[in-house]
């Protein structure tokens, strides 16, 4: 049945684009074909709205193994012949609509990125936004995506070893949910996404194909609206257990020699996976889908085609050798079924019980080929003007700043997230060195090497909104400060851009800018980006989510007397504050949700500042001058100290700044500082070291689990934990 532009407009198609698959193809394509274009050229897939200034990012580095975007997944090298595996995505708009599968699916997908490249998934992090936490959606959403995430990473066997969640309003229709997965693999035994050798056959190995996640891709390439819900077919459902399976097959078979390549069936399916891998290895193949095992009887071509089904893998096994890779299938009871073979010729040729349903160019489907790349016009937001007009002497200070601490520290964005944690498998597979140390990026082991990974994802949204470029900037900074104050060296990154609808000129604006001030951020830091996801879209009748641009960032420890952990040691320690105090109250948790101002700039920050501050704790934690370290973020200098302070029950004796007012001191959010503790007896030795970078003695731990500001008694370390931690699970009881 030949398409008509009614219905490729449906399926989401310009009129252009069609015209172009036309063009492309000689003819008009039939509905099948339209329909695989609609998933390949939607903005999921093709980054059709964003290529252009995604290429502007730096994607070159000495550690990069493979260049970025070449994998399913970033690769570098952190020594001793070994690899480490990252990526991050997001999986949005389904968990808005079935919070559980959404989220679920949304973990399984990104360790296939990682195990489809040869590497075993050693650790998992997420970053999660949500609307008010009163709201009783708002519960429902969260309560699902948490189990959804504990379930299948509990029942698949990696740890969760970190990860942020926020609340703003402007997430209450469109909550975001990305996941990051971790693994690691000898360098020289990765596997690549591509396909080539005329004869070799197909294989899909894996779950079977159903009707879960049909146009998935496109479904994402769409504004959440009240009418979404009806597109829940469009939600994957997901199986752990069948993905370890799968996992333990796949790596088994990949010492064998006998594997050309392999491709995960993420978004698009079996589409994205026949046309990718083609594309790349500059052939194309002929599929029989009726050989495919399905779930549902009698599935139409295009929903086979275009099925977002999980736990399924595409490989394409060298001639000869398919009983070899049968029989490591059929140890695990996993399906694997010959679908076609690798051809000479460069189309993609589908057949169904002998007929001919579809016949495309492999390389006019997919990004760098025949799909679109557009540039969009986009202005200065408007509200800009509105946060410019902020001035702090019109906030005035309060009166009890005890009180205002009790308040703040039970904030949702700031209070533990106990409730969200304690749900996950932290432990399994022995890596995970956080539970009786905390330290602000997760340090994780290498089994089999001494080496040591950390580990984070960060993005302060409000930041961003308030200044696209800067509050980017900071995201990649807070990364890297995280990983510098575990101990670690950054090494790289890779993103989940969060943005509105990209036709708006003013989300295009935020984008813009974003990505400009992460490119800036990542040269100085030399962490060069391997790769990630933009999800665009994210937005309701109410208007688009703050811009959040999520930075995974990985780092290397040479060994696990490296690390540095966050919490006070030993009574008697004097505690600096390192870097410089400003009278700045921008954009913290503090003025926005104590004071009620929605509109301010964003928080002091200067990049070369940022550099200097943490090339010197780097040195100071190689030096073993310091006995812990934490940067200060939201809840500014107060929450950072308390947080320090409950991770060994101690308490502390601090005094403020005369010369500054006291609530920008305490809960202010200026960047580029980080508070440590220090032997005294190291004390003019530490100062010595700090060769000119600015610094405050703030006072000392104490031994009797008090707090002490400015003399005064402001309770037991023990009262305010108790507070701390059960915060965020009264908000959600």
């Amino acid at each position: 049945m030949i398409a008509t532009l009614e219905q490729a407009t449906k399926l989401g198609l310009r009129e252009e684009e069609f015209e172009k698959i036309k063009e492309i193809l000689g003819r008009t394509p039939n509905f099948t074909e339209t329909a695989m274009y609609s998933v390949m050229w939607s903005e999921h897939c093709s980054y059709k709205n964003s290529i252009t200034w995604l290429k502007t990012l730096p994607r070159d580095g000495d550690k990069l193994l493979v260049k970025a975007g070449e994998e399913n997944a970033g690769l570098v090298d952190i020594g001793d012949g070994w690899g480490c595996v990252f990526k991050i995505e997001s999986h949005n708009h389904p968990s808005a609509i079935e919070p559980f599968q959404g989220a679920a699916t949304g973990v399984g997908g990104i360790h296939r990125d990682i195990f489809t490249m040869g590497a075993r998934p050693i650790a998992s992090l997420n970053s999660l936004r949500f609307g008010k936490v009163d709201n009783p959606k708002t519960k429902w959403l969260i309560k699902g995506v948490v189990k959804g995430i504990g379930h299948y990473g509990n029942c698949f066997g990696v740890p969760t070893v970190a990860g942020e969640v926020y609340y703003e309003s402007c997430y209450q229709t469109n909550p975001l949910v990305n996941a990051m997965s971790v693994g690691v693999v000898r360098v020289g035994e990765t596997v690549s996404a591509t396909s080539y050798g005329e004869g070799n056959p197909v294989f899909i190995v894996g779950a079977s194909t159903g009707k879960d996640g049909i146009g998935g891709a496109s479904f994402a390439s769409a504004d959440i609206s009240e009418n979404s819900a009806e597109q829940l077919p469009s939600v994957q459902v997901g199986d752990p257990f069948e993905e370890k399976k799968l996992l333990e097959a796949c790596l088994e078979m990949i010492p064998t020699g006998a594997l050309i390549g392999m491709q995960d069936m993420g978004a698009a399916g079996i589409t994205c996976s026949t046309s990718e891998m083609s594309a790349k290895g500059e052939h194309g193949m002929i599929i029989h889908l009726d050989k495919v095992p399905t779930r549902q009887a009698n599935m139409k071509p295009w929903e086979m085609l275009l099925s977002e089904s999980q736990e399924r893998m595409l490989i394409v096994v060298k001639k000869g050798r398919e009983s070899e890779v049968q029989t490591i299938f059929d140890k695990w009871d996993i399906h694997c079924v010959q679908i076609g073979e690798v051809t000479k010729d460069l189309n993609l040729k589908y057949y169904m019980n002998g007929e001919l349903i579809a016949d495309v160019p492999a390389e006019s489907l997919v990004l760098g080929g025949g799909a679109p790349i557009y540039e969009r016009q986009f202005t200065t937001p408007a509200y800009l003007a509105e946060i410019n007009k902020f001035d702090i002497n019109n906030v005035a200070q309060p009166a009890d700043l005890k009180e205002i601490a009790y308040q703040l520290i039970q904030l949702p964005n700031i209070a533990s997230k106990r409730w969200i944690y304690e749900q996950y498998d932290s432990m399994v597979g022995t890596g995970n060195t956080q539970t009786n140390e905390p330290s602000d990026a997760a340090i994780v082991r290498v089994h089999g090497t001494e080496k040591v990974l950390a580990m984070t994802t960060d993005c302060n949204s409000r930041y961003v909104y308030a200044n696209p470029r800067k509050g980017a900037m900071i995201a990649v900074s807070e990364a890297a400060r995280n990983i510098v104050c575990s101990g670690g060296l950054p090494v790289a990154i890779t993103n989940c851009l969060n943005f509105g609808n990209p036709y708006n000129p003013e989300v295009y604006y935020q984008f813009v800018e974003a990505i400009q001030g992460m490119g800036e951020a990542c040269r100085k830091f030399d962490t060069p980006v391997t790769g990630g996801n933009v999800s665009f879209y994210n937005q309701s009748e109410d208007g688009p989510v703050y811009p959040t641009p999520t930075i995974g960032m990985v780092g290397v420890l040479e060994n696990i007397n490296q690390k540095m952990s966050l919490g006070f040691k030993h009574p008697g320690d004097t505690i600096y504050m390192l870097g410089t105090n400003y009278n700045d109250i921008n954009c913290s948790e503090y003025l926005h949700h104590i004071i009620g101002e929605s509109h301010s700039p964003a928080p002091h920050f200067e990049l070369e500042e940022e550099y200097v501050l943490q090339q010197t704790v780097a040195n100071l934690i190689s030096m073993k001058l310091v006995k812990s370290a934490h940067d200060i973020s939201e809840g500014g200098l107060f929450a950072c100290m308390l947080e320090s302070a409950m991770a060994n029950g101690l308490g502390f004796n601090m005094t403020t700044d005369a010369n500054l007012r006291k609530d920008a001191m305490l809960f202010g959010e200026a960047q580029s500082r980080v508070v440590v503790s220090v032997n005294t007896d190291l004390c003019a030795l530490f100062e010595a070291e700090l060769k000119g970078l600015p610094f405050t003695k703030l006072g000392i731990v104490n031994a009797h689990k008090e707090i002490c500001v400015d003399g005064q008694s402001w309770g037991y370390i023990s009262d305010w934990k108790e507070a701390y931690d059960t915060a965020l699970e009264k908000l959600l009881a």
